[in-house]
């Protein structure tokens, strides 16, 4: 197996975090890269499982180290992709799937083509407020903020191989799910298989001419 990189992006509140967690949990085949940022942890968030939480300087000292596989600003703070992270899940032979802005996943796109880009939606703009006033987080100020940008990130979406909408968390990670094993059974995926059938047609060839 060819292990993939699965980037999942969305509007803040959309869900890409939760479908990530609840699909690692469910499929052995996959890791979770977690991303680094320069804000403050939430309530309930830990270091090295929910974000890398770096000082702004060493985050931006390890951008110019060339540890990140991308990174872009986000409602003032910083966050990335380590390339150590993925690489790490890779070597045990897993599928890396990460939650990333939009801004992010265009750098993937020049750095790792070959990964599978998914959009998250949420089913309505009212649903996606209430998520983020439920958080209780965030004054109006940075609120409406955080709907503006995600204004300019729903035009993205056609930038991304596939789109789900996330409406029920449990069907929303079924389909990133099944995307997954299509995305594997991909011809250009599949290790060994040009040998595979070169073996199947030499086998049909010597049957056919000692018929």
């Amino acid at each position: 197996m060819r292990p993939l990189l699965v980037v999942l992006s969305s509007p803040s509140g959309g869900g890409k975090t939760s479908i990530a967690r609840q699909l690692l949990a469910a499929r052995p085949d996959v890791g979770y890269s977690v991303s680094a940022t320069t804000r403050a942890p939430r309530t309930g968030e830990q270091d090295g499982r929910d974000y890398h939480f770096l000082p702004r300087n060493e985050f931006e000292r390890r951008v110019a180290a060339g540890e990140f596989v991308e990174h872009a600003a986000y409602g003032g703070n910083l966050y990335g992709t380590l390339r150590a992270e993925i690489e790490q899940i890779f070597a045990a032979r897993k599928h890396a799937v990460l939650d990333i802005e939009v801004e992010g996943a265009r750098q993937i796109r020049q750095t790792l083509p070959g990964a599978v880009r998914v959009f998250v939606l949420p089913p309505s703009g009212a649903e996606l407020i209430r998520r983020l006033e439920a958080r209780r987080t965030e004054d109006r100020a940075t609120l409406r903020r955080r709907l503006d940008r995600a204004d300019e990130e729903l035009a993205a979406v056609g930038e991304y191989d596939y789109a789900i909408v996330n409406d029920n968390l449990d069907h929303a990670v079924a389909r990133v799910s099944a995307i997954l094993d299509a995305e594997t059974k991909r011809v250009p995926r599949q290790d060994g298989l040009t040998e595979f059938v070169s073996s199947l047609r030499r086998e049909i060839q010597r049957a056919r001419d000692h018929g």
